[in-house]
């Protein structure tokens, strides 16, 4: 999916979305807008979410042995009045996205997936993880932000002479304004 008209269909469906969980609605619609790993999204935990300096700062469980380094996510309006709806169903865990069964595990890594079988489209058609591609083509074709700003914030390894031994740019002020857009 890397149509525009195809995105939007998407995000219609997702706010038409009814699910027993509203949690699993609210995840899906913030993992269009954070740009993270769905195993990121639902690990996320309140204590890395600075609501007041609209930020979520983790260290990536796949980057976390290779350069250790914290990842900063940029919150939009629109993350932030997702992460508060959130909060009023999640904050007795410290997880985001708890476990109906269990307030001390997030919820299943199928949980995006079988909401997105229930909304009809196929394991050919969209997983959780292709949100990322679907995001990284449009950022790139039809907004036309500068690919290693769109890079950082899928939280890639840094491509340049150098590599990410000298490079420890952050552009955060650019990536807040992508993120917003």
């Amino acid at each position: 999916m890397t149509e525009p008209n195809d995105f939007a269909q998407l995000l219609v469906n997702i706010d038409a979305y009814k699910s027993q969980s509203e949690l699993v609605k609210l995840a899906l619609q913030l993992a269009l807008l954070v740009f993270v790993r769905i195993g990121e999204l639902r690990n996320a935990k309140w204590a890395d979410i600075d609501l007041n300096d609209a930020t979520w700062s983790y260290t990536p469980p796949k980057t976390a042995s290779r350069t250790g380094l914290e990842h900063i996510v940029p919150l939009s309006t629109q993350v932030l009045v997702i992460f508060k709806e959130t909060y009023k169903f999640s904050s007795h865990s410290e997880f985001v996205f708890p476990s109906q069964s269990s307030l001390k595990r997030p919820i299943s890594e199928m949980t995006i997936n079988m909401a997105l079988r229930c909304m009809e489209y196929s394991k050919d058609d969209m997983v959780g993880h292709g949100f990322r591609a679907i995001i990284r083509t449009l950022l790139d074709e039809v907004l036309e932000f500068p690919v290693n700003i769109i890079e950082q914030q899928l939280a890639h390894a840094v491509r340049d002479s150098y590599g990410r031994a000298y490079n420890r740019t952050k552009h955060l002020d650019k990536r807040r304004v992508m993120m917003q857009r």
